[in-house]
């Protein structure tokens, strides 16, 4: 199994980098994980809405660029399907198998994602109806994943 995280923006404070590497490190045993960062694009703070959406167009196009026609994308959205932590677990399964065992994740940067990701996007999800800074985000997608994988295979960790 292989999951890729495609992220927009890259961590700059090592506490964020240490909990990333935790997590991949108790991800490894049950899948194959990669993160893939790509630039944000800067703006200045209270720039116009016509503005905020060039700037998630030119990131989205980033990650776009990347994705291979036959990814099985799932993109982290506000207010889209929203499981627990049992629920995702299974969920999870199914995605992988949807996706040939081959499953990607996309977090937007501080503005969301754009338009054109969401649309080819196959499914999206959220962690909670409250917004995340994209760092924390991060974590909390790996350590969801690393609980799923745990939950799956009946293994303590999950409480």
């Amino acid at each position: 199994m292989k999951i890729t995280v495609y992220c927009i923006g890259h961590l700059k404070e090592n506490y964020w980098k240490m909990a990333i590497e935790e997590y991949a490190k108790r991800i490894r045993p049950y899948a194959s994980l990669k993160i893939v960062e790509v630039d944000d694009v800067p703006y200045k703070e209270g720039a116009s809405p016509a503005i905020e959406e060039q700037v998630k167009n030119k990131e989205g196009e980033k990650v776009l660029a990347k994705l291979k026609p036959t990814d099985y994308l799932c993109a982290l959205d506000l207010g889209k399907a929203e499981y627990d932590s049992p629920a995702f677990s299974k969920h999870l399964e199914k995605m992988l198998v949807q996706g040939g065992s081959n499953l990607s994740f996309v977090i937007g940067g501080s503005l969301g994602l754009s338009d054109a990701l969401k649309q080819r996007a196959n499914e999206a999800i959220t962690f909670s109806k409250m917004t995340f800074p994209h760092q924390m985000m991060r974590v909390i997608l790996l350590e969801q994943i690393y609980r799923a994988f745990k939950i799956a295979r009946h293994e303590p960790y999950h409480k």
